[in-house]
C-alpha cells in the first residue's frame, strides 16, 4: 500500500477559519458593547425604571364637591352606594373573553345580559353607544343599584365571579330637592378617556385613571374646583407581587362645594309652569294650520335685575340626570339623544336658538332714536306696508293712526317699525349701499349683546344670529353653489327662495330690513340673551355676564370664594330714552297686549313691565315669547310652536312673579307665602367642621299647593338664617287654573285684537 505523504490545510479551509474567528470575535464585542451600554452608562435609568415596574399604586377616589342651591339646599351631591363593577382585565385573560361571568352576574343582578355586556365594552368610531368611554384598565361599573343580598352572594362565590367585584363606594346624586329636577344647569359625569389623560398630564390637575369628569353644565364648567384630587398609595412589591413596604401615600382631598345663584323653590316652580304651559298648548287649537300646537320644547330664565344672576333656568323637554350615574344604558341614551324624544340634553336656555319676534322691538326702538327719530313721532300705524310687490301686514290689519313709539310697542304695531326700517335702508344707499352704511338697526343690536356669547357660566351656549351685511355676505358665499343648483324661478316657495338667493342672497335686501325690525327673518336669539336684555333695561342700562356659580366654598368651610357679577356693557341708550322706554313696557302690562294677563297686579306697589313676542318661522307653527321684568328680576320663557306670546307663554310667566312676591289671583300681597320677594344675598352658613347648614324642603310638589304656614308646620320651624323653610309656591290647583284659562277664553275676543303676532309673508 502506498502511503500519502501528510499536507497541511487547504486555503480555502483556513480562510473560513479566519472568517468565522472575526465574526466571533466581533459579537462578542458588540455583546460587551452593548452590556457596557446598558449596565454602566445607563444603568442608573434602567435601574430606576426597574424599580418602577415594582411598585402598585392604590386609587383613593376623592369625594366630589357638592351643588347648592343659594340657601345651602343640595342640588347635586354623593351617597354610599353597593357598586358592582368588572375588570375587563381579567375577563380578557379568559377563553371566552368572560362572556360566561357576565351573563352568570348578568342573572344575579336581574339584569338583560346584552345590557350587561354592552357596558363592558370600549367605546370607539365603529362602537355605537352605550359603552365604556373610559380607561380599559379601570375597574367598568356594571350598576350601582345592587342591593345587599346581590352584592353578598358575588362576594361570597368569588371564585364563580372572577374579575367581578361588589363595593360600596360614594357615587353623584343629583337630588332634585322638591322635585326642581335643574338637569341641563347641573349637567353630568362620565368617566375620564385616555386623549382626556394625555391632555392633562403635564398641567396643574392632571387626571387619574379612576376620575368621572364632568360633561356639561355646572359639572363641566367648575369640573377641576368639584373634583378634589385623588388620594394614591404606592405599594413596593416583589416579583410575586408581594407587598415589601410602603413607597408614599398621598391622602385622598375632596373636592369644593359650588354655591350657585339657583333657588330650589322657584326653580321648582319654574319648571312646573313651563311644563303645564306647554301642555295647555297642545290643547289649543292653531287657527292658521287647524290642528293643534305641537308646543314641542321651551325655556324659562329668572334673572336678578341687578346682578345677571340666574334664579331659575328651565329648559323642556328634560331628563334625570342620575340617569348617567353608575354607566348609562342603551335604553337611556337612545331615549336622550334621540329625535323622538327632541333631545332633552340640549340647555334650550343657552342652546335653543329662535327669532324672537316683537319682544325683540325695544331694539329696533333704541336704534331709531339713535338715528335721530323722535320717540314721541307720530308713526303711521296703518293696517300693512307695501314694498314693491311685496304687501307686509300689521296683525289682523289692524289700523291705529298716528302714534309714537311707545304706544307702538304697547300695540306691537309692525307697520311702524317696518317704515323706520325701510326708511334707514334706503338712507344707506338701498340696493346699492353707501361705503360706510349707518345701518343703526343692526349696529344696535350688536350694543345690545345680540350675535355674541352672554359669557354665562355654562358650557356649549350659542350666539344667535344678527343677519347684517357681513354675514349677508358670508352666508351667500357658504351657500350659493346649493341654491343655484335647488332654485327654480318657478318651484314651489322654498325653491323661489333659493332662486332669488342664488341671485342675489349676498345683498341686504329692503325685504331683509323690515322682517329684521320686527325680529323675524334670519335673526336668532337665545332666551338668556333676552333676558339679560331685558335685566338691562330694569337696572339702568348695565349688561351683566349672567353667571349661575356663586361662591365656591372650600371643603374645610375656612376659604370662601365669591363669584362676583360682572358687567360687560351699557345699553347704547340715553336716561331719557331708557325711561321713555321703560314707560312704554309698563304700559304694555297695564293697557298693551300683556294687559289681559296681569289684570289685578299689584302695579302700584311692583311695577311689572312685559312684552309680548309671536315669531314665525316657515313650515312651523308660531313660536310663544314673553319677556318681563320687576325692580328686582327679568322673566323670559319661550315655547316653540306654542302660539301666541301672551297666550301660551304670560300665564305662567305671571304665576312664577306671584310665587315670587306672594302676590294671589285678586292681586293681595302675602310676604309670607313670597319664596324671594327680594333677591338672596348671603351665603349658606357653614359650621366650623366645614358641612354647610341648609333648610329642609318639601319632597311632595303638592305642598307648593298649600299654605306656608302648612309647610312649616310640617317641616318644622324656621332655617337658622330665619328664613321659613317651605314657603308656598302660589301656583293654583289645576282645577283654578282651567276655570281661569275658561274665563280668558270668554274674553279672547279683546284679547286676540291686541294679541301679539304678525301675519306678514
Amino acid at each position: 500500500m502506498t502511503n500519502i505523504p501528510e499536507t497541511g490545510r487547504s486555503p480555502r479551509v483556513q480562510i473560513r477559519l479566519v472568517v468565522i474567528q472575526v465574526l466571533v470575535l466581533s459579537l462578542l464585542g458588540t455583546l460587551g458593547g452593548r452590556l457596557w451600554y446598558l449596565q454602566i452608562r445607563e444603568g442608573a435609568e434602567y435601574a430606576k425604571k426597574a424599580s418602577g415596574n415594582h411598585v402598585q399604586q392604590v386609587v383613593q377616589p376623592a369625594v366630589r364637591g357638592s351643588i347648592l342651591d343659594a340657601r345651602g339646599v343640595a342640588l347635586a351631591d354623593n351617597e354610599t352606594r353597593l357598586v358592582v363593577s368588572a375588570s375587563r382585565t381579567e375577563l380578557l385573560k379568559m377563553r371566552d373573553d368572560g362572556e360566561a361571568v357576565l351573563t352568570k352576574l348578568a342573572g344575579v343582578l336581574g339584569m338583560p345580559t346584552k345590557e350587561v355586556m354592552e357596558k363592558v365594552r370600549l367605546c370607539d368610531a365603529k362602537t355605537p353607544r352605550p359603552c365604556w368611554n373610559g380607561s380599559p384598565y379601570q375597574p367598568i361599573p356594571i350598576t350601582d343599584e345592587a342591593t345587599a343580598k346581590q352584592a353578598l352572594q358575588i362576594r361570597e362565590r368569588a371564585e364563580e365571579f372572577p374579575g367581578i367585584s361588589a363595593e360600596p363606594q360614594a357615587v353623584r346624586r343629583y337630588a332634585a330637592p322638591g322635585q326642581a329636577n335643574t338637569a341641563q344647569v347641573l349637567g353630568y359625569l362620565s368617566p375620564v378617556t385616555d386623549e382626556e389623560l394625555q391632555e392633562a398630564k403635564d398641567t396643574d390637575s392632571p387626571y387619574l385613571r379612576s376620575d368621572q369628569v364632568g360633561r356639561s353644565g355646572l359639572e363641566r364648567e367648575y369640573d377641576k374646583q368639584l373634583r378634589g384630587k385623588a388620594g394614591v398609595t404606592r405599594y413596593e412589591v416583589d416579583n410575586l407581587g408581594r407587598v415589601i413596604g410602603e413607597a408614599q401615600a398621598d391622602s385622598a382631598q375632596p373636592g369644593a362645594n359650588l354655591v350657585t345663584s339657583i333657588d330650589a323653590r322657584v326653580q321648582r316652580v319654574a319648571e312646573y309652569e313651563l311644563n303645564e304651559a306647554m301642555k295647555q298648548a297642545r290643547k289649543e287649537m292653531d287657527r292658521n294650520t287647524n290642528r293643534l300646537y305641537e308646543a314641542d320644547s321651551g325655556a324659562i330664565v329668572v334673572m336678578e335685575a341687578k346682578t345677571g344672576r340666574v334664579v331659575a333656568m328651565a329648559s323642556n323637554p328634560s331628563y334625570d340626570p342620575n340617569a348617567w350615574v353608575g354607566g348609562i344604558s342603551g335604553k337611556d341614551y337612545a331615549k336622550l339623544t334621540g329625535k323622538k324624544s327632541n333631545y332633552p340634553l340640549l340647555n334650550r336656555a343657552i342652546q335653543g336658538v329662535s327669532a324672537p319676534g316683537s319682544i325683540f322691538k325695544v331694539i329696533p326702538t333704541a336704534a331709531a332714536i339713535n338715528a335721530g327719530y323722535s320717540f314721541e313721532g307720530p308713526y303711521e300705524c296703518s293696517s300693512s306696508y307695501s314694498i314693491g310687490g311685496q304687501v307686509f301686514k300689521n296683525f289682523e290689519s289692524q289700523n291705529h293712526g298716528g302714534i309714537s313709539l311707545g304706544r307702538a310697542l304697547e300695540v306691537s304695531c309692525d307697520t311702524v317699525f317696518y317704515r323706520l326700517a325701510h326708511e334707514e335702508w334706503k338712507r344707506d344707499g338701498g340696493n346699492k349701499p353707501k361705503k360706510n352704511a349707518k345701518d343703526w338697526f343692526y349696529k344696535t343690536s350688536h350694543q345690545f349683546g345680540l350675535g355674541e356669547l352672554t359669557g354665562i357660566d355654562l358650557p356649549n351656549e350659542v350666539t344667535g344670529r344678527v343677519p347684517d351685511r357681513q354675514w349677508k355676505a358670508d352666508y351667500w358665499k357658504a351657500n350659493k353653489d346649493a341654491w343655484c343648483k335647488s332654485g327654480k324661478k318657478d318651484g314651489s316657495y322654498v325653491e323661489r327662495i333659493a332662486y332669488e338667493n342664488c341671485l342675489e342672497g349676498n345683498r341686504l335686501r329692503a325685504g331683509d330690513s323690515v322682517n329684521y325690525s320686527i325680529g323675524q327673518g334670519d335673526t336668532l336669539v337665545t332666551p338668556i340673551q333676552m333676558a339679560a336684555v331685558y335685566a338691562a333695561l330694569s337696572n339702568g342700562g348695565t349688561l351683566y355676564h349672567p353667571t349661575v356659580g356663586k361662591a365656591v366654598i372650600s371643603p374645610d368651610g375656612k376659604q370662601v370664594t365669591e363669584i362676583e357679577p360682572k358687567a360687560h356693557s351699557k345699553l347704547p341708550v340715553t336716561k331719557k330714552t331708557l325711561k321713555a322706554i321703560d314707560g312704554a313696557l309698563e304700559g304694555v302690562a297695564t293697557r298693551g297686549t300683556a294687559a289681559w294677563r296681569f289684570g289685578g297686579w299689584p302695579q302700584d306697589k311692583i311695577p311689572m313691565h312685559a312684552k309680548t313676542g309671536t315669531a314665525e318661522v316657515h313650515g312651523k307653527q308660531t313660536t310663544s315669547w314673553f319677556a318681563t321684568y320687576t325692580k328686582d328680576y327679568s322673566i323670559v320663557m319661550t315655547i316653540s310652536q306654542g302660539g301666541t306670546g301672551s297666550g301660551a307663554s304670560g300665564p305662567a310667566v305671571r304665576n312664577v312673579y306671584n310665587a315670587l312676591y306672594g302676590v294671589s289671583p285678586d292681586g293681595e300681597i302675602d310676604k309670607k307665602k313670597a319664596l324671594l320677594p327680594t333677591p338672596q344675598k348671603t351665603l349658606p352658613k357653614v359650621r366650623t367642621d366645614g358641612t354647610i347648614i341648609s333648610p329642609k324642603i318639601s319632597k311632595d310638589p303638592a305642598k307648593d299647593l298649600r299654605t306656608t304656614e302648612e309647610a312649616r308646620t310640617e317641616e318644622g320651624g324656621t332655617t337658622p338664617d330665619g328664613q321659613d323653610q317651605g314657603a308656598t309656591v302660589n301656583t293654583p290647583p289645576p282645577a283654578n287654573r282651567d276655570t281661569r284659562r275658561r274665563d280668558a277664553r270668554r274674553s279672547a275676543g279683546r284679547a286676540r285684537r291686541t294679541a301679539d303676532r304678525r301675519t306678514a309673508p
